[in-house]
């Protein structure tokens, strides 16, 4: 589980005003909201790499807050992690891109390591793709192979952070459902931001929505379909006119 309490942090103005968020166990999330809402900010203080003015950040039960650097390092190997602009070393292969995490993180066998890359490339739907350079993938298949290093030390949590950016809609519709795939199989907690509402709400189970640094919804994602709130009635339903 992923709690975050009375979350608030500025950077010159005020950027989180006391966000209280709660993500269940063994669930996908899906953190919604107008751009610089403060999404992206909340999954940078969940694995440490920000930390809040004020507020309490507790995962699996540990207090993140609390931690110091060497039980944060340890902390990390406990999260899986698709950045937004997908992060790949374009001097590395797809495989040295996929095996950076464990060999970065645990001391694995280099044949262990390599036979999880090509477990991981099959389950993306890139088997034989190992060698391949980054330049020389399309944006799909970058966020495939995004997807394969996030889950390849088979976090209990995971965060992606805008994970279909960029995508045409039958591209973007199948990296969904391949999350969707894998968390149900992982059994992980997955907290995902997405500007991709009409898409990435097929496959949540829980929704948040952010709005001018406040989260104003919390429920199901059927819930957040079914809300009267002005504010996430017009963006779930990404209707033209209203108070955003």
């Amino acid at each position: 589980m992923i709690r975050l309490e009375g979350i608030t942090k500025s950077f010159g103005h005020p950027v989180l005003k006391g966000v209280s968020l709660e993500v269940p166990e063994n669930s996908l999330y899906g953190l919604i909201g107008p751009g610089a809402s403060g999404k992206s900010v909340i999954l940078k203080i969940i694995t440490g790499l920000l930390r809040p003015d004020s507020g309490s950040v507790h995962v699996a039960d540990k207090n993140v807050l609390a931690m110091g650097d060497l039980e944060l390092q340890e902390f990390r190997r406990q999260i899986g992690m698709l950045f937004q602009n997908n992060a790949l070393f374009d001097f590395m292969t797809v495989t040295d891109n996929i095996a950076f995490p464990l060999r970065r993180l645990f001391d694995l066998p280099d044949d262990e390591v390599l036979r999880r890359v090509e477990e991981r490339l099959e389950c993306v739907s890139l088997p034989g793709f190992g060698h391949r350079m980054p330049s020389g993938l399309s944006g799909g298949q970058k966020k495939r192979v995004g997807v394969a290093r996030a889950t390849i030390s088979r976090a209990p949590i995971v965060l992606y952070d805008e994970p279909a950016a960029g995508l045409d809609p039958v591209t973007s519709q199948k990296i969904f459902e391949l999350l969707r795939h894998e968390q149900q199989t992982s059994g992980a907690t997955v907290l995902m931001v997405s500007s991709d509402l009409e898409r990435m709400l097929t496959v949540t189970d829980y929704v948040g929505m952010m709005y001018r640094g406040q989260l104003i919804f919390q429920g199901t994602t059927e819930e957040a379909k079914a809300s009267s709130d002005p504010y996430v009635h017009q963006f779930v339903h990404g209707l033209p006119e209203g108070p955003l």
